[in-house]
């Protein structure tokens, strides 16, 4: 099943895809970083949404 473009949030809240436009979109204003630091912080730590908070807040 693909995609729906017309969804703007993240399709599950627990996870972070950086491979979705959409999905970066919606990560990067939650948690208030760049593009580019949150994929650091996924690459650093993983796709779980909690991990990359308390990642960025350290």
């Amino acid at each position: 099943m693909s995609d729906d473009l017309k969804n703007r949030g993240a399709q599950d809240r627990a996870r972070i895809n950086i491979h979705e436009e959409h999905e970066v979109r919606y990560w990067t204003q939650e948690l208030g970083v760049s593009q580019e630091e949150l994929v650091r912080a996924v690459t650093a730590v993983g796709v779980i949404a909690t991990d990359v908070r308390q990642h960025l807040r350290k």
